[in-house]
């Protein structure tokens, strides 16, 4: 089991990244602020960079997992900039959460 802290401002999102990854085993907190959220206690951050600046929580410790929606190729881009770990697509965030975040469980 790990620390997931999940910065997702979008309610529908946050309730679907929470119960995925409690359903696979994980503990869970969700935040909208990263100044808020326990970044230094987390295993995994899980972070929507089209609404949390990817500067704020790139290289801060845990490896990040960034999501975007697939219509928006910049922020794509400024995530990858900034240094977030692995950055997917909405869609993809559905159908393989749990896999992605054992893959940076596994890197880190």
């Amino acid at each position: 089991m790990a620390r997931i802290v999940a910065l997702v401002p979008d309610l529908m999102l946050a309730s679907r990244v929470e119960a995925t990854l409690t359903g696979a085993g994980h503990d869970v907190v969700l935040s909208s602020d990263p100044a808020v959220g326990p970044l230094d206690e987390a295993d995994v951050v899980v972070a929507d960079v089209g609404d949390v600046d990817p500067g704020l929580v790139a290289g801060k410790g845990p490896p990040v997992l960034g999501v975007y929606r697939h219509t928006d190729p910049d922020t794509r881009a400024r995530a990858e900039a900034a240094g977030v770990e692995l950055v997917v697509p909405r869609s993809r965030l559905a159908r393989e959460l749990p896999e992605l975040v054992d893959r940076l469980l596994e890197a880190d």
